[in-house]
């Protein structure tokens, strides 16, 4: 994204002011009431042409892209890695210039490779909106967490919030730092001594190896799911003691003197990071956090193609 309000791109968090991202928060205020609406599409973007790249598995992110864009009246590619060119050895940027070559205004990509967008976005004439990039960023996962945490409290300032969990390999828990500490939020990461990045509390955060102690300081705990498809070594024996260290139960909450506030990014791992009913509980703002998901999605592809007119 540019400086001031305008959006050419959405590469990553860092970087963001906390005007731009109010500006999207009070867009995506609009779409929500939109989509809570009998009437839930608009014609915004009836003359723009998106193509999702997905070089990564994933099911709800492009699902709420494409929600996200069809909502918007936009024009809808679809893209697939495994049954694409790619896999006889085409390159990244030929496979996006053939694509932009079909008159495309947008691309929404996630890719296993750090850095990834932001090489695209130097290299062809196309917005581009990260996705999520291999262990870096997921910009509107942490734009969608922060906008929950608002519209449950009223607003980020002032909360503290405990990202709980596999830190090392997670793109949701950079961009979740980077989103809420711009907004006024106190951020912790609690995990693992191996699951917790070297050098990770240089960034302003408080670092804790103690959920008990995690819980009780925060009022929003932020549960991440075990990436072991990301992990090319074991970081602790077992998930049944992973579990029992760092997984949130009922038990654990009843231990705490006060209430707090349950996120999940999914795709939750039911019994590990988080039990069933903690999952499902009115703690929880699990689902909520799926339905902004949309509205967040929508008011940044429509600030992008505003910009872009």
């Amino acid at each position: 994204m540019s400086t001031e309000n305008n959006f050419d791109h959405l590469l990553g968090i860092k970087g963001l002011s906390q005007s731009q991202i109010q500006t999207i928060f009070e867009t995506a205020d609009n779409f929500k009431s939109l989509l809570n609406s009998p009437v839930k599409k608009t014609p915004a973007l009836r003359d723009t042409t998106i193509a999702n790249l997905f070089f990564e598995n994933s099911t709800r992110t492009r699902v709420s892209f494409e929600l996200a864009e069809k909502r918007l009246g936009a024009d809808v590619v679809n893209f697939s890695s495994s049954s694409s060119s790619v896999k006889k050895g085409e390159t990244l940027i030929d496979t996006v210039n053939n694509i932009l070559s079909m008159k495309v205004d947008m691309v929404v990509m996630r890719h296993p490779a750090p850095g990834a967008c932001l090489f695209l976005a130097k290299h062809v004439n196309a917005q581009i909106v990260n996705a999520g990039d291999g262990t870096h960023e997921h910009p509107t996962q942490a734009l969608l967490d922060a906008y929950s945490i608002r519209e449950k409290f009223g607003e980020v300032a002032g909360k503290k919030v405990v990202i709980v969990g596999d830190i090392l390999h997670s793109r949701v828990a950079l961009s979740n730092i980077y989103c809420l500490q711009t907004l006024g939020a106190e951020v912790m990461v609690c995990g693992p001594v191996t699951l917790i990045p070297k050098n990770i509390e240089k960034l302003g955060i408080k670092v804790s190896h103690n959920l008990n102690q995690a819980l009780q300081w925060c009022d929003v705990a932020n549960m991440l799911r075990i990436q072991l498809e990301r992990q090319d070594q074991r970081y602790f024996p077992s998930l049944k003691e992973y579990s029992k260290l760092y997984g949130l139960s009922q038990d654990r909450l009843d231990h705490l003197n006060k209430e707090i506030c349950i996120m999940h990014p999914g795709p939750i791992n039911r019994g590990v990071e988080i039990t069933s009913d903690i999952a499902d509980s009115n703690h929880s703002i699990i689902l909520q956090q799926v339905e902004n998901g949309v509205a967040i999605r929508m008011a940044v592809l429509f600030l992008l193609a505003q910009n872009n007119r």
